[in-house]
């Protein structure tokens, strides 16, 4: 089974830029800040003028969790896998996995790169590996 992220009206954007190979995050317009997730308002100021923006995909590791054991599809077929929380190097932290690196490997401020794992069905998710 998968987990099928849900696209509505407002994050199709988002989604098929992914489907693309490309990171978006919202910019407010108002106070100039980046955010992630995407919301339809600025969680700094307020402002309801924010804009999609593609994002460079670069980020650095702000910390990591390897999972060992998880009971929910899809995440149980993957075990183990590090769920991460990364600094994009527009601003925002965003919740992910870093894929493709040893365990021993994983290192606070280490560099990484945005790429997509594609879905059976949905779109495609950003995840991280070394850069």
């Amino acid at each position: 089974m998968t987990a099928i992220p849900d696209v509505d009206a407002f994050t199709r954007a988002y989604w098929d830029a992914a489907d693309d190979g490309r990171l978006l995050i919202r910019r407010c317009g108002e106070c100039g800040r980046a955010h992630h997730y995407p919301r339809e308002f600025c969680p700094f100021c307020w402002s309801e003028d924010v804009a999609w923006e593609t994002a460079s995909g670069r980020a650095v590791l702000y910390t990591w969790s390897v999972v060992h054991r998880n009971d929910l599809p899809p995440f149980g077929e993957r075990v183990p896998y590090v769920a991460a929380v990364v600094d994009l190097e527009e601003g925002p932290r965003m919740m992910t996995e870093v894929v493709d690196c040893p365990e021993g490997a994983l290192r606070i401020g280490m560099p990484l790169r945005v790429v997509f794992r594609p879905a059976d069905e949905g779109p495609a998710v950003a995840v991280f590996v070394p850069a």
